[in-house]
């Protein structure tokens, strides 16, 4: 994408404007209730975005640090994917039959894919692809137990929502068994209340004695994120996940790494285990993976690819997978990652924006924590730094309005601020939104009792 795609935020009308307001109602009287926070919270209606930018049906220019949960990898309006979506649509949409566009895709993703990840299946969600990531684990292991951790998300379908690392999947009735959740190594907020590297990886060590008095000894695979996204943007110390690898092959289990936020340059490399050199067995893919389109993966080894059921003709299809329009932006995307240099710009950038954000914890006290690799940056906000007690969601929501009446679009609506916006955001654009999230904060700090219950 062309440097002039560099917009920034300019708001004309408060948000939400009527216009925004009235669409707002108006679809409101067909959804049903439990739709993403964001858009609740903010009712705005959008009417286009061009590159890391989105513009309402008001004419307010926003700055968007969102990305649909990291989804828009190429921004909003690109060019080239929004070419090749249109001329694929006009041809063939639908099938898992081999394609020109499929084979061209295929190709291009095994180019990307680490070593020694040489076969993969599409999908159409995460939770889909997850699934399906179990599913090849059992059949090559032979075992049926899965371990996943504090803070995890992969899904809310019933295969995985138990392995949800929060309060949040309760109240759905039984889960399925066979899952053990073990501690991440969220050093910020240790359960255990020590600090790396003093405490020797101590989470680890638990994990194993969790592993030991509560399975059946069947362990399949250990399914983990290299930076967890759901629970705030969550980096562990580099040593965490080779020793997460260590406790699947003591286990004699396959090691499932989920890439789905981590994945397509988010971090300043091409894969969130690149920061380790951890190699998994099987990895899950998605959002990022076609920039907007739906469409998600499962990579894996040759031997894990080979097992049955898993292997068996229409085991592992989906009617959706791999279809000529997911194809086309899968390729599209990896191609513009690669042509646009956006892995290093998903580094540099984001070296900039998270160095501009770490001066904003020198500058106010309820700013705890900032962490992050590239594009993925975390913001804990608490009301005692020694305590690490957080901010009130009240607190929280204000945050999120006032960034909004500035015109930037931001995950802030927690008292863990995720950060991540498109792979094609410039320079100036991330230092616009660090000086805005800096105003939202001094308004807070000067006429928000933050400190409030």
């Amino acid at each position: 994408m062309k440097k002039s795609k560099s917009k920034l935020p300019a708001i004309t009308t408060p948000p939400p404007g009527p216009r925004s307001r009235a669409l707002f109602e108006q679809e409101q009287r067909y959804l049903a209730p439990g739709r993403q926070r964001i858009s609740s919270l903010a009712g705005v209606a959008f009417d286009h975005g061009e590159g890391a930018t989105l513009t309402d049906v008001d004419g307010n220019v926003y700055l968007d640090f969102f990305a649909g949960v990291a989804v828009a990898s190429l921004g909003h309006g690109h060019p080239a994917m929004s070419k090749a979506l249109a001329e694929q649509a006009s041809r063939l949409m639908v099938g898992t039959f081999a394609t020109p566009e499929r084979a061209e895709s295929f190709e291009e993703l095994a180019q990307a894919a680490p070593q020694p990840l040489t076969r993969f299946h599409l999908y159409s969600g995460g939770a889909e692809a997850v699934e399906a990531a179990l599913r090849a684990a059992r059949s090559f292991t032979g075992k049926h137990e899965v371990v996943g951790f504090w803070g995890g998300f992969h899904g809310k379908t019933g295969g995985v929502i138990g392995l949800i690392g929060d309060e949040s999947k309760q109240g759905y009735g039984p889960l399925q068994g066979g899952q053990y959740l073990v501690p991440y190594a969220d050093c910020y907020r240790c359960p255990f209340k020590l600090e790396h590297p003093g405490c020797g990886m101590f989470c680890v060590d638990f994990a194993r004695k969790q592993i030991r008095n509560s399975s059946a000894g069947a362990v399949a695979a250990v399914l983990v994120e290299p930076f967890q996204g759901t629970a705030g943007n969550v980096i562990p110390p580099d040593d965490f996940l080779p020793a997460v690898k260590q406790i699947a092959r003591e286990n004699d289990a396959v090691l499932i790494a989920d890439e789905m936020i981590t994945g397509f340059a988010r971090t300043g490399k091409m894969w969130g285990v690149e920061h380790t050199g951890v190699r998994p067995d099987i990895m899950t893919v998605g959002k990022g993976m076609g920039s907007g389109f739906p469409v998600s993966g499962v990579l894996m080894t040759e031997e894990v690819a080979q097992a049955r059921p898993f292997s068996k003709p229409s085991a592992s299809s989906s009617s959706y997978g791999g279809n000529p329009l997911a194809a086309v932006a899968v390729g599209q995307t990896l191609r513009a990652i690669r042509e646009e240099n956006l892995v290093e710009n998903s580094r540099s950038t984001g070296a900039i924006l998270l160095a501009r954000l770490r001066a904003l914890q020198e500058k106010f006290e309820f700013v705890g924590d900032v962490r992050g690799r590239g594009l993925m940056i975390g913001i804990d906000l608490v009301r005692d730094r020694r305590t690490k007690e957080e901010v009130s969601r009240r607190v929280s929501e204000i945050i999120f309005h006032e960034a909004l009446k500035r015109g930037l679009l931001v995950m802030g609506y927690f008292p863990r601020i995720r950060i991540n916006p498109p792979l094609v955001i410039t320079a100036e654009q991330a230092e616009t939104g660090a000086a805005i999230l800096d105003e939202v904060f001094t308004y807070v700090r000067d006429h928000v009792n933050w400190r409030e219950a």
